[in-house]
């Protein structure tokens, strides 16, 4: 049911809850234009695709960093590991997408499982280091294991069949866009079902104060466990889905960059609210398409100057002027 007013403030953790998954109207009107978009404007349904598993692999990063407080440089790490199942698994027989898609979300999930013990225990510093480390062990691994990866030359031969023997990717993206909605959406349910639940609002006890969490009777490390399993998940589903959209898999999908480049868009969208990552990407991969375009040399300068002033001037206050902004010029207008 769709939440128009908030008439009277949750007084109990339930109603908490049931307020904080009820549905807005603009999270409707977002998807909708999420869709819409595809057939407003077909000619961008590649860079539609890219933004989409950009905000898969974002949401990923949000579920860890703005729900359970961990800061990870290495989630990279997950992202490059199911594409390179996915791509693995095409390239030898496994041609069908959801297929490869389940599997490498699953073993993405189970090496974030494996891992999670070393970011239990320790500090934000060590956690960004540990999570750097896995990362750049995998990295180097993959690259001198060129007889199964390809090494530098990237992993080539990967030919991806219909999705359920029924849609087969064309040349625009099209389906490929529509495949990566699909999962993103999908996925996105499952995470707002999470964060919306006892379980998330224990993960933010655990953020805010795990000595306090531990004291009423919250165990910390089983939800750092739980909640970091499934963002590894995540970020392999977001890899996988480049690997059978685009053919082709190389070093780069385990490079620092790419776990850099989902914090930044963290940065621009915002932490703790899903939604952060859905709209860091979108804003992250449209700047650097414009900027690219009008000054392919320079165009890393100049987001690094926006990500500057929007550090120093702060979101809160960019959208309060904004919002202010458009107020004013509504009131003219209707003067």
């Amino acid at each position: 049911m769709l939440k128009l007013l908030s008439p009277t403030k949750p007084t109990t953790p339930a109603a908490f809850l049931k307020a904080e998954a009820s549905w807005r109207p603009q999270e409707v009107v977002f998807w909708i234009l999420a869709l819409a978009i595809l057939f407003i404007s077909p000619n961008r349904a590649a860079l539609m695709n890219e933004i989409a598993i950009l905000a898969l692999f974002a949401l990923s990063i949000d579920l860890i960093l703005g729900y359970a407080g961990i800061v990870s440089l290495g989630q990279a790490a997950f992202f490059g590991l199911g594409a390179y199942t996915a791509g693995l698994l095409a390239k030898h027989g496994v041609t069908e997408p959801i297929t490869g898609l389940v599997i490498a979300t699953l073993f993405a999930g189970l090496f974030g499982l494996l891992t999670s013990v070393l970011i239990i225990r320790g500090t934000d510093l060590t956690r960004l280091m540990v999570t750097l480390g896995v990362a750049l062990i995998l990295h180097e691994i993959a690259n001198k294991a060129d007889w199964l990866t390809g090494g530098a030359d990237g992993l080539l031969g990967i030919m991806m069949g219909p999705i359920l023997g029924l849609f087969a990717f064309d040349f625009l993206g099209k389906t490929a866009y529509l495949y990566s909605l699909t999962v993103l959406f999908l996925l996105f349910l499952l995470a707002r079902r999470v964060v919306h639940s006892p379980f998330g609002l224990s993960l933010r006890a655990v953020k805010d104060n795990p000595l306090r969490a531990s004291s009423v009777g919250i165990s910390p490390g089983r939800r750092i466990v739980m909640i970091y399993t499934l963002a590894a998940a995540y970020a392999g589903a977001a890899g996988a889905l480049l690997a059978q959209t685009t053919s082709f898999v190389s070093l780069e999908v385990l490079d620092f960059g790419r776990s850099a480049d989902g914090l930044l868009v963290l940065v621009i969208g915002g932490t703790g609210y899903l939604y952060g990552g859905l709209v860091g990407a979108i804003a992250f991969k449209l700047m650097k398409d414009f900027l690219s375009g009008i000054t392919p040399a320079y165009w890393l300068f100049w987001m690094g100057l926006f990500l500057v002033i929007l550090v120093l001037v702060g979101r809160d206050r960019i959208n309060v002027q904004a919002k202010d902004l458009l107020a004013r010029l509504t009131g003219r207008r209707s003067a």
